[in-house]
């Protein structure tokens, strides 16, 4: 029977799977430290408080990718150079999804709207993020070798999307509220397409390593297109509402370091 816990065990039980997954998750979060400490650096003097929590979560993205070189490295394996159409963080990127990089490369300070537009698509993402760290927490807690760093991961991942509700919420209040939620429904639209897209692009790479039958990937593809048509019509939406989290400041603090994997 297919299913989530099923399928990545499989990845996880095969050196060239596992390698291809980690180095996907690696480039991704390291990508996503990068953003946030270009953010961190060009916020606008009147948002200036705001610094220190978007360079935590940079710090934190950055951990992350620690983490998954770490995981290979436990297996004496190297990571591999990432499929371009299976990296998510920079297919954003070039659907306009997150500040540009050519904006982020400059030392030209962001304006407020900028910032505000940078915490609506990481509202969106970090939903992606958070749910998916959740599923994985849900069946691999426990396991010897994983569980520990995922388990770290999906704590970062759930600060990160209460830091977004909390920080969007804010500029609501302050006038920013129709921005808000055309950005997010814009983003939260894209985001599922290219989700979807990824999403198939890394199945056929995993299919073709550990060799599933024709029938198999054709039942996963299946599947993450009745995901997309679900999102398409109704599941986006929760991708933009807002409400005040139970953890408040979840960013006010110092980034946690990274375990050590033996």
């Amino acid at each position: 029977m297919l299913s989530a816990k099923s399928l990545f065990e499989e990845i996880l039980d095969n050196d060239e799977s596992f390698r291809l997954f980690c180095s996907i998750a690696a480039s991704g979060e390291s990508q996503g430290g990068w953003e946030n400490a270009r953010i961190a650096a060009l916020v606008p003097e009147t948002e200036r408080a705001l610094a220190p929590k978007i360079t935590r979560h940079g710090a934190d993205e950055d951990k992350h990718g620690r983490i998954f070189n770490a995981l290979l490295k436990k297996r004496h394996l190297e990571p591999v150079p990432v499929p371009p159409e299976t990296d998510y963080t920079m297919l954003l990127e070039k659907h306009g999804i997150g500040l540009a990089h050519d904006k982020l490369k400059s030392d030209e300070p962001l304006t407020v709207q900028d910032i505000v537009t940078y915490l609506s698509h990481s509202r969106v993402t970090e939903q992606r993020a958070s749910e998916q760290m959740e599923l994985l927490r849900k069946h691999f807690a426990d396991h010897p070798d994983i569980g520990r760093a995922i388990k770290m991961i999906s704590g970062d991942e759930d600060n990160h999307l209460a830091y977004c509700h909390e920080e969007l919420l804010r500029f609501a209040a302050a006038g920013h509220g129709r921005a808000i939620q055309r950005t997010l429904r814009e983003c939260a639209l894209a985001e599922i397409r290219i989700y979807r897209d990824v999403s198939l692009a890394v199945m056929a790479h995993m299919g073709r390593i550990l060799g599933w039958p024709r029938a198999k990937s054709a039942v996963l593809a299946a599947g993450i297109h009745a995901v997309y048509a679900y999102e398409r019509v109704v599941g986006w939406r929760r991708m933009v509402s807002l409400k005040m989290p139970k953890r408040r400041d979840a960013l006010g603090g110092p980034a946690t370091s990274a375990p050590e994997f033996a």
